[in-house]
C-alpha cells in the first residue's frame, strides 16, 4: 500500500474516532438536558426534544461534525508539539458550532439561555473528541500525520 493511501485510511480512522465521540458525548450531554436542566430551569425549556426526528437529526449532526473534526484535527497538528494547533482546532469547530446557536437564539430571544448551554456544549464536545483523539495518537491507535 502507498502512503497516500496509508495516510488516507489514518484520517478515515481519526474521522470514525471523533464522530464516536462526539456522538456518546452528545448523546450524554442530550440525556443530561433532558434529565436536569430542562426539568431544574424554566428558561432551558426549549432544550427538550419534541421528537425522535430532532434526536436523530441532532446525532447526525454531532456525527458528521466529529468525522470532520476528526480528519481536520489530525492534519492540524500534524507530529507538532505545539498544543496551540489543537486548541485553535477545538475552538474553530466548537466556536463555528456554538455562534450558529447561539445566533439562532439572538433571533428568538425565548431560547437565548438554552442556544448559550448549547454553545458552551459544542466546545465541550470538540474538546472531549480532541483529548480521545491525542490519546488515540500516542498510543498509535491513530498514526499522526508526518
Amino acid at each position: 500500500m502507498d502512503n497516500l493511501q496509508a495516510e488516507r485510511i489514518e484520517s478515515l480512522k481519526a474521522g470514525i474516532l471523533a464522530a464516536f465521540c462526539l456522538l456518546v458525548a452528545d448523546g450524554l450531554a442530550t440525556l443530561f438536558n433532558q434529565v436536569v436542566l430542562v426539568r431544574q430551569f424554566e428558561p432551558l425549556a426549549s432544550l427538550a426534544l419534541s421528537t425522535s426526528l430532532s434526536l436523530l437529526a441532532e446525532f447526525a449532526i454531532a456525527c458528521i461534525s466529529g468525522f470532520v473534526f476528526g480528519i481536520t484535527y489530525r492534519y492540524a497538528i500534524r507530529s507538532d508539539d505545539n498544543s496551540h494547533l489543537g486548541d485553535g482546532a477545538v475552538f474553530a469547530f466548537g466556536l463555528v458550532r456554538g455562534l450558529a446557536q447561539l445566533e439562532t437564539g439572538l433571533n428568538y430571544p425565548a431560547v437565548l439561555w438554552s442556544s448559550a448551554v448549547l454553545g458552551v456544549e459544542s466546545l465541550v464536545l470538540f474538546a472531549i473528541a480532541r483529548y480521545i483523539l491525542d490519546w488515540a495518537i500516542a498510543n498509535r491507535w491513530v498514526k499522526s500525520l508526518k
